[in-house]
């Protein structure tokens, strides 16, 4: 079932099931990827609450589809196989093949006549999907649920959505989604924890936060004062239960500004993240040059900012988690400022309506910080304008090394030459030597950056 937000069904259900007291996090929308990083010819994989789902799409009904990542037959995963000429998802193992919506209709060793594809041990779970503001969306829970559950948009984007332009990125974080809810939230560690990149230590000043409504839903809240010393404006900040936060800011410099974030869990200590800057500017100049910039450049400098802050979160709820977890946090965190309200309440939402995805699991072993800023496997590999800028720069650096190999073997017997020319020859040879190197060392200097976070942040340089 694939839900579409351009015709919507009137939504009768609240995210977080029925119950007024407990928030289920099964039951609600979450987004796995960015739609324009899903390639029609390929399967991808992504893990959602622990359960491991394969995206295909499914050319007959002209949409994307999401399966459990488990044939029926021996569990072989199915994204290890293909969508077959007649466009069925087949598993790799022996070639059972799926509907789009999860029905079996091969089993190549089946004698002609017998019926074992009919059996709904035969099917393969397909999970709802819907597509919103360029994002794919799941529905984990109760199947027949999904239709009467709103998805999470990001709402202010609905207004005059033309007016918009916004920059997007994804990461697979090495935290847990509440820990990157709880950071995104907290307006006030950005003077310092992303000094030199987005934020700035003379900035700092006392925040005082007020919450304007809470409920099972999330809750509302406003920074009055707003941010750089009330440079900026008045701030509004939304969290929608249970994974979307966005804070609202018009200032007459820049316009409005959006910063929304979507924390979408994986697993225990890992989540992946969706971030959104979209702007509506005053002037039509900075519009231009947002939109001029290459996405792969802006996706570089968007992962030196998550990586401001990404070893000390992955540390810091190990630490949570050994004074006794989240629900325990008023004793573990000394929170003595109104800055630090947001943060307060959404463990309160936490604790309050039970809403933990992952209640009374521990933490993995803490990883080494080469594999905490590690890039590619987390970001890279699955974003397609950088692993298209990352396949370019590689070309570009055969075809500088190529062009140093050759000039390097061209110079000796250019300089054999007796002609007057000669000697400018071997300048021009010279130098096209020196670009080309320089090429090549600027370039690879680039490729890393697609690879791997830099060890020591820019706060600290």
């Amino acid at each position: 079932m694939t839900i579409t937000t351009d015709s919507p069904t009137k939504a009768s259900l609240l995210p977080g099931g029925s119950d007024p007291t407990v928030f289920d996090p099964q039951e609600a929308w979450y987004p796995i990827y960015y739609v324009e990083d899903l390639n029609k010819g390929k399967l991808s994989r992504f893990t959602l609450l622990e359960k491991d789902l394969v995206i295909w799409w499914d050319k007959s009904a002209d949409t994307w589809q999401v399966f459990e990542d488990q044939c029926p037959h021996r569990l072989a995963p199915l994204s290890e196989g293909r969508v077959n000429e007649e466009g069925l998802l087949e598993c790799p193992y022996h070639g059972w093949a799926f509907s789009g919506i999860g029905d079996c209709e091969v089993i190549p060793q089946q004698q002609s006549g017998r019926q074992a594809h009919t059996s709904a041990r035969a099917c393969v779970r397909s999970y709802p999907t819907a597509i919103a503001q360029g994002l794919l969306f799941v529905y984990p829970g109760v199947k027949e649920n999904a239709a009467q559950t709103p998805v999470p948009i990001i709402e202010p984007m609905e207004e005059e959505s033309e007016d918009w332009v916004c920059l997007n990125i994804f990461r697979d974080l090495p935290y847990d989604a509440l820990t990157l809810l709880e950071n995104v939230i907290d307006a006030s560690h950005i003077p310092y924890t992303h000094h030199k990149t987005v934020g700035n230590r003379s900035n700092v000043a006392p925040v005082e936060l007020e919450v304007t409504e809470s409920g099972k839903q999330g809750f509302k809240g406003v920074w009055q004062e707003g941010p750089r010393k009330g440079q900026l404006g008045t701030q509004y900040t939304s969290f929608n239960a249970p994974c979307l936060i966005w804070h609202d800011l018009t200032s007459k410099q820049f316009g409005r500004t959006l910063t929304a974030v979507y924390a979408t869990p994986i697993r225990k200590g890992q989540c992946r993240l969706f971030a959104r800057f979209p702007f509506k500017f005053s002037s039509p100049l900075p519009r231009f040059f947002i939109k001029l910039t290459p996405q792969w450049y802006s996706h570089i400098n968007q992962n030196g900012v998550l990586e401001d802050d990404q070893i000390f979160l992955h540390h810091q709820e190990r630490y949570l988690a050994a004074s006794g977890g989240g629900e325990n946090y008023s004793k573990a965190f000394y929170l003595s400022t109104k800055a630090d309200l947001y943060v307060s309440e959404l463990r309160q939402w936490v604790n309050l309506y039970h809403a933990d995805p992952f209640p009374n699991q521990e933490f993995s072993l803490a990883l080494s910080k080469e594999q905490l800023l590690d890039r590619y496997h987390s970001h890279t590999k699955n974003c397609v304008a950088c692993s298209q800028a990352l396949n370019t720069i590689k070309k570009i650096k055969v075809v500088a090394i190529a062009i140093v190999i050759l000039i390097w073997a061209a110079i000796p017997v250019a300089s054999l030459l007796t002609t007057i020319s000669s000697f400018w020859i071997v300048a021009s040879l010279s130098g096209t030597l020196l670009i080309s190197g320089l090429t090549w060392w600027q370039l690879h200097q680039l490729e890393q950056k697609f690879y791997q976070g830099q060890e020591i942040p820019p706060r600290n340089l």
